[in-house]
């Protein structure tokens, strides 16, 4: 079973990558929230794999964190659950506020994840809402001070994705983060509440 996997980064979409290691490319599932932690296509990258084996393919699913890795296992064993659901779950709610939300049993967060509705957001806090207590929660990545221009890119990249103007975005994004938004996370927040006014 293939547990990790360290290379240059090849290729990468909203929802999968393209690892290199050693002139091999491996696709790789991933949520959007890895998506925007990523380096640009060249860079190293290295992501936590869970191997989803079925009688047509061979799939692989990707992580920044052991953390991530863990909620995304845990989120499978709920009956109705599968890979890929459990990766649009994640792509629709960062890991820990997930884990936060089923120890709360916050329902109409949970109903607001696309994909996920009233009777699975009630099995999930029933199913999970155990084991997730034994999880540690973790704060979020900050960005070093000294990274603005490639949280500026990241950010951009991400809302450009979404679907809005490039240089509506970066207006934006850069006044975010001289108020002092430091991670990735707040950034795209503050930006989308903004915008949305």
């Amino acid at each position: 079973m293939i547990a990790q996997i360290s290379g240059t980064l090849a290729h990468k979409l909203p929802g999968e990558v393209i690892v290199d290691v050693g002139g091999v490319g491996y696709q790789i599932f991933i949520p959007l929230n890895v998506f925007y932690r990523l380096p640009e296509v060249g860079g190293a990258v290295s992501l936590y794999i869970h191997t989803h084996l079925r009688e047509d393919a061979l799939q692989l699913f990707g992580f920044r964190a052991a953390e991530e890795k863990q909620v995304f296992l845990l989120l499978n064993s709920v009956s109705g659950i599968g890979p890929k659901l459990a990766v649009n779950i994640l792509s629709g709610i960062p890991a820990e506020e997930l884990v936060e939300a089923v120890k709360d049993g916050d329902q109409l967060r949970l109903v607001s994840i696309p994909g996920v509705g009233k009777k699975l957001a009630e099995r999930m806090i029933v199913e999970l809402r155990d084991k997730f207590t034994t999880l540690q929660s973790r704060p979020s990545e900050a960005i070093p001070q000294n990274n603005d221009s490639q949280l500026v890119q990241d950010a951009v990249s991400a809302l450009v994705n979404l679907g809005y103007r490039k240089a509506e975005v970066e207006k934006n994004v850069r006044d975010m983060i001289q108020t002092g938004k430091r991670t990735l996370e707040e950034v795209i927040k503050d930006v989308l509440r903004r915008m949305s006014r």
